[in-house]
């Protein structure tokens, strides 16, 4: 199995327009970007995998990431179309395949060794879940064969994950954070702007920045030139005084709360 390198990531959720979705991810791949998420939910697998062939960056040199739909968590059915966003990709294989949501058609017995089988199948190099409870995470963990590569959640200065954040330590995954600019609220934060203001950078590159200091791997969604501004938090250098301030956000307020998540269960 070859090492999943998770940097700064590309989210695509939302970019819906085919055309303004290929150029965007082929913009940020060229820009500097090596990780590049979608989903079947998204709608845009398409047209995300003509970016990433429009790129001048090789396709070995970017993680791919996608996932199942909450509707196809049968067995069958998780083999089925994982194969058919392949195909919609244009690629031979995905570095990282996710459970998108715990929920609807989701059977930790059933379906999570669907997942171990598309792993040894060459299908994806990786498998992840995403938006796990602390309960389902660990019951995941028991469930798979392999290791859990990554888990993807809400995570943002008003929002910091840190029992899952704790987890993904004792389990060795990669903590992945959507949202990370709080659906574009943190950009509008006066607390934020504050703490950006002393230390000379834009509220969304602070955010950036202290997520990849925190461990968490951020994946904003951005277009234009907020595409390669984004990037700039790989280089930041945050002191102890501005993530210490940071860290004094979080108030527990999730931006994304849909009714049957698994933590309103």
């Amino acid at each position: 199995m070859p090492p999943l390198d998770l940097s700064i990531g590309l989210g695509t959720s939302g970019l819906d327009d085919p055309e303004t979705c290929t150029d965007t991810v082929a913009a940020a791949l060229d820009a500097g970007y090596r990780h590049v998420d979608t989903a079947q939910m998204y709608d845009n697998e398409t047209a995300v995998g003509r970016g990433i062939a429009e790129s001048d960056v090789d396709r070995d040199d970017v993680v791919v990431a996608t996932k199942v739909h909450p509707e196809n968590l049968a067995p069958a059915d998780v083999r089925e179309t994982a194969r058919e966003s392949l195909d919609r990709l244009g690629l031979d294989r995905v570095d990282l395949l996710y459970v998108h949501w715990p929920i609807r058609t989701y059977d930790p017995a059933e379906t999570l060794p669907a997942f171990d089988d598309l792993r040894d199948a060459g299908v994806t190099d990786h498998v992840g879940v995403s938006n796990f409870t602390p309960d389902l995470l660990r019951e995941a963990d028991e469930i798979l064969d392999g290791p859990i590569a990554a888990h993807q959640v809400e995570c943002h200065p008003r929002f910091q994950q840190r029992e899952l954040r704790d987890l993904a330590d004792e389990f060795d995954h990669r903590l992945v954070g959507y949202s990370p600019l709080g659906r574009g609220e943190i950009l509008d934060d006066p607390e934020v702007a504050a703490i950006a203001e002393r230390n000379d950078l834009s509220p969304a590159v602070l955010a950036l920045a202290w997520a990849l200091d925190r461990g968490i791997v951020p994946i904003p969604k951005a277009r234009g030139d907020h595409v390669r501004e984004n990037l700039r938090a790989a280089e930041v250098d945050l002191p102890e005084t501005a993530l210490d301030a940071v860290d004094a956000l979080d108030s527990g307020e999730r931006r994304i709360d849909p009714d049957d998540a698994a933590w309103n269960r």
